[in-house]
């Protein structure tokens, strides 16, 4: 507790494990929906929803945590 407290530890990337997940549920989510609304292209356009899906928010998700460990790396290095 005293980490996060402080600052020793970064409690973002924590975060972003956690919205990561809710992008993954909200992609499957969409990608039904679609799926089930209308007849086969809204079924292909469901499928494509839910890959696109997962794969953005992975990359995005992915690009965030490198930034912080580029941060943690740095520190190191700065304290050496």
């Amino acid at each position: 507790m005293r980490d996060i407290l402080f600052f020793d530890s970064m409690l973002t990337p924590k975060i972003i494990t956690l919205v990561y997940w809710l992008l993954l549920v909200a992609a499957l989510v969409s990608g039904l929906g679609m799926m089930f609304a209308g007849g086969f292209g809204s079924f292909l356009m469901g499928i494509f929803t839910m890959l696109a899906g997962a794969v953005g928010a992975r990359i995005w998700c992915e690009l965030l945590i490198v930034l912080f460990k580029i941060n943690e790396n740095m520190k190191k290095v700065a304290d050496q």
